[in-house]
């Protein structure tokens, strides 16, 4: 129906952001949800636009954004569009950042890679002497050639 505001407990405001109920809380004592409401009791109730903000922080945080860098692009976001070349700069320097923690994360993957195919190697040969893998046969000269 056109014109009805749904509101949401903070459990629905959970199960909807896929965030515990504890994070919701820590986010809104830190002034993160400037929509936030209270209902008569004094309970955190949420409508779209906390959702919303709930969202955006969430997504924030998973790039590996600090709490106190979202709280200044919420602040940023809220001053409206005289913001926007500053809120860009924000977006593409943890972009860059991002693009770090992957490259990092890709060669993690590829060293897990290759010692996951010698595995498998040793497997296939159904011998485990001289097991290249295992620290306790290493001979010192191996240990050399390996850190590459």
């Amino acid at each position: 129906m056109k014109g009805v505001t749904n509101i949401y407990s903070i459990k629905e405001a959970a199960t909807i952001t896929e965030l515990s109920e504890h994070t919701i809380r820590y986010y809104t004592d830190m002034g993160l949800v400037p929509s936030l409401i209270r209902d008569k009791n004094n309970r955190r109730v949420f409508n779209q636009t906390s959702i919303n903000w709930l969202t955006g922080i969430k997504n924030l945080r998973e790039t590996g954004m600090s709490l106190e860098a979202i709280k200044h692009y919420i602040s940023l976001c809220l001053l409206g569009d005289s913001t926007i070349k500053e809120r860009a700069y924000i977006i593409q320097s943890q972009k860059e950042k991002a693009l770090v923690k992957l490259t990092e994360a890709q060669k993690r993957v590829a060293y897990l890679e290759k010692k996951s195919n010698t595995y498998q190697e040793l497997i296939n040969q159904k011998t485990a002497s001289n097991d290249p893998l295992n620290p306790a046969t290493w001979e010192e000269e191996a240990v050399l050639r390996n850190r590459t």
